[in-house]
């Protein structure tokens, strides 16, 4: 095995144990196993959220999660639509502390001259393939379908919601409740984004169990 193809391999599980966490906090064994199956942009938005949630990242450590999850930061922004575009840092003004701004230079160092790129919230990602198809004719991210759910939940399109859940075998998935979950812990109490993805969850009759004995944090109805 090539060394390339050996550090992919140990970002990729990197990534699996991380996400793996994020999925389900008191059952890190088993949600790992399920992070393993999730798809690339699915995994690189639950880590991003988790780390910078919808504030500025620097370019740099975007560039090393997306590859990480076999992504690159083009496919993050252009393919997928998970990003908004990069913005550079604006210059430190000239009268700033010399000391300081060779610290700035230094903190910068690999992040693309300090540019940040911001993730997409659901509401920003509006394409009306959003759910339905994928570039190249790939698998539909688990992401891009439960913003599209979103998107008809929101319009009150219930009737949509349950055939978009039932034409594509979500309700039986468990991944697909996994990374539901999983949202609607990593959104802010009281705001619209979980609102409506626990009407969602509550929908579908997602409900979470205390754990107890090793048993799983989520049983599903």
């Amino acid at each position: 095995m090539a060394i390339g193809e050996f550090l992919t391999h140990v970002r990729r599980f990197v990534v699996d144990f991380v996400v793996g966490r994020v999925l389900s906090r008191d059952n890190a064994d088993g949600a790992s196993a399920a992070a393993e199956r999730l798809d690339e942009p699915t995994a690189y938005y639950l880590l991003h959220r988790h780390d910078f949630g919808f504030e500025a990242a620097p370019i740099g450590q975007v560039i090393l999660y997306g590859t990480s999850c076999g992504l690159s930061d083009r496919d993050l922004v252009q393919t997928w639509d998970l990003l908004s575009s990069p913005k550079a840092t604006p210059a430190p003004a000239a009268d700033e502390d010399e000391d300081s701004a060779d610290e700035d230079a230094d903190a910068d160092s690999g992040d693309a001259g300090g540019a940040t790129v911001k993730l997409k919230p659901w509401h920003q990602r509006q394409e009306k393939t959003l759910g339905f198809d994928a570039p190249g004719g790939r698998p539909v991210p688990l992401i891009d379908r439960i913003h599209r759910l979103m998107h008809l939940w929101k319009a009150g399109q219930q009737a949509q919601v349950d055939e978009y859940l039932d034409s594509h075998g979500l309700r039986q998935q468990e991944l697909f409740k996994r990374v539901l979950q999983a949202l609607i812990e990593l959104a802010p109490a009281g705001g619209d984004e979980r609102s409506i993805l626990e009407s969602l969850s509550n929908h579908i009759g997602v409900r979470i169990a205390k754990p107890e004995s090793g048993a799983l944090p989520l049983e599903f109805e």
